[in-house]
């Protein structure tokens, strides 16, 4: 496996998408949380902050189609 594979596991954004939303009320916004998190776990900050849209949709939090 090559190193983005390995970094990638659903364990992996289920933890950053975990830790996104309780950091959220630690800094002034969410996006800043994801900043926050995104350099902490090596990913381009879309990344996580499609991961958690994405948790929203399919929890109803969020209007969207889920997948």
């Amino acid at each position: 496996m090559d190193k983005t594979t390995d970094k990638n596991t659903p364990e992996v954004r289920e933890r950053a998408v975990r830790m996104i939303l309780d950091e959220a009320g630690q800094h002034e916004s969410r996006w800043a949380a994801i900043l926050s998190i995104s350099a902490k776990i090596g990913f381009a900050p879309q990344t996580p902050n499609e991961w958690v849209k994405k948790v929203e949709v399919d929890t109803s939090q969020r209007c969207g189609v889920m997948a």
